[in-house]
């Protein structure tokens, strides 16, 4: 005679007990398997750090270039690296001073 899940009182208990089981083969299996995930799959990055700092650094000249050209065409002054880096300072501050403001000060939100 087939006693069902429904009828079994232990059932329930064993399916937890043998998920349990599994997740920590699975987890000891991860923690003491020689190796890491990247070396199981032969994986390399495509680039060095340092490649993605020197284009990064390309990036922002070639986009700073474009956008005086452009500036140039319409008349308006040049910008350098530094106007635009101080540029991005001062609207930080800003928007500190923002939050300190809506804050007031006391440390409670407005409508609280």
């Amino acid at each position: 005679m087939f006693i069902g899940a429904g009828e079994d009182p232990y059932f329930g208990i064993a399916a937890f007990v043998l998920l349990l089981l599994v997740i920590g083969i699975f987890l000891l299996l991860g923690r003491y398997y020689p190796g890491s995930g990247a070396e199981q799959l032969d994986w390399k990055p495509t680039r060095s750090y340092e490649d993605e700092v020197r284009l990064e650094m390309e990036d922002v000249d070639q986009m700073l270039e474009a956008q005086n050209e452009r500036r140039r065409a319409r008349g308006a002054p040049e910008r350098s690296e530094e106007d635009v880096q101080a540029q991005v300072d001062a609207d930080q501050r800003e928007i500190q001073e923002r939050a300190a403001r809506y804050r007031g000060g006391d440390g409670e939100s407005p409508g609280s």
